[in-house]
């Protein structure tokens, strides 16, 4: 009787060209890294803040607040590959929330990238070329970009701190950016962002410009980052938008054609930091955050933020946050926990 010889054992094995995390496909050239995060958020606050929920007593049918409560499961995965034509890489980020008693589950990104080229499911270029808006959570009292969307773009990098990135896409179906419905294209014609980016040790300076195709808009931004030491930064970023046929739209989301944001970190050491953001645009909505976010133990962090939003007009059920008519403020904050990994 013969008795087959077992298979050699193929163990795994670390591949550290693109970081920490990274190992190798068995049998293949592809380096993978799994990862991800566990969050939870609590949050409250009055009507027409970003926190907390409108309900109804059920006893008495009266309408009242209560907590918002947000669990996410969030899965990541990072490949990549040298190829005679650069690095090949992927990226996915599928994110499983269960929010106030309902479940969705969201393929937030998933792209390809070749060299400068990606292919995908993204957030715009508009929003994160710039570098979003500060280190606040609820970065969007005052809004600056449409965010999720399907695109092709391209990114050169001189390797000396100036970068350029042209990005076609497609934009979403989500109803608000004009108080009207979908910001998805209409037409074979993609909507188109533009930008460029000066960055070195004491900051960076980098510029946006883009162009609505559905409703033939055009909205840009400039932002300079200044670091002031190894603990403290600041940041200031200008918006200026048309909008003659649409008031907001997926790319000058703020009131008004012009917009401005500003703010700042600073560390007070490895484990604690504190952030702000203040905004304003010219539809007098003004928006103040603030969070204190603190390291527990490495990769499990607690985030406190307070969140206060203004506008000083008639609302007439025009205004982004949802401030309620004959009010013009709402005060709210959460609580956040999550573990990285």
């Amino acid at each position: 009787m013969t008795v087959a010889e077992p298979e050699p054992a193929e163990y795994v094995k670390i591949c550290d060209v693109y970081g920490a995390g990274y190992f190798y496909i068995p049998g293949t050239e592809t380096c993978l890294r799994i990862g991800g995060y566990v969050r939870y958020d609590a949050s409250a606050g009055q009507e027409g803040s970003f926190t907390g929920r409108g309900t109804t007593d059920v006893m008495d049918g009266d309408s009242q607040r209560s907590w918002s409560k947000r669990a996410r499961f969030a899965l990541k995965t990072w490949t990549g590959q040298e190829t005679e034509l650069g690095t090949l890489k992927t990226y996915t980020e599928t994110r499983f929330d269960f929010l106030n008693g309902a479940t969705d589950i969201n393929a937030h990104f998933a792209w390809i990238q070749l060299g400068g080229l990606r292919i995908g499911a993204d957030e715009s270029a508009f929003d994160t070329f710039t570098g979003y808006a500060g280190a606040v959570i609820n970065d969007t009292i005052v809004p600056y970009g449409g965010f999720d969307t399907n695109l092709i773009s391209y990114t050169f990098d001189a390797g000396n701190g100036f970068s350029a990135i042209v990005s076609f896409e497609e934009g979403n179906s989500y109803a608000g950016y004009n108080f009207a419905g979908s910001e998805l294209i209409d037409s074979y014609m993609p909507h188109v962002v533009g930008g460029v980016k000066w960055t070195q040790g004491w900051g960076g300076i980098s510029g946006v410009v883009a162009y609505n195709s559905n409703w033939e808009e055009w909205a840009g931004k400039v932002r300079l980052d200044v670091n002031v030491n190894d603990a403290f930064s600041l940041f200031v970023m200008g918006g200026y938008g048309t909008d003659d046929n649409a008031p907001r739209n997926f790319y000058k989301v703020w009131g008004g054609n012009w917009a401005v944001w500003g703010g700042g970190t600073y560390k007070f050491n490895e484990k604690t930091s504190f952030n702000l953001q203040v905004s304003y645009d010219e539809a007098k909505e003004f928006g103040l955050a603030a969070n204190v976010a603190y390291t527990i133990v490495p990769g499990f962090s607690v985030i406190t933020e307070l969140d206060w939003a203004h506008n000083d007009h008639d609302n007439n059920g025009y205004n982004w946050t949802g401030i309620p008519d004959g009010k013009k403020n709402a005060l709210g904050g959460f609580v956040r926990f999550q573990r990285d990994f």
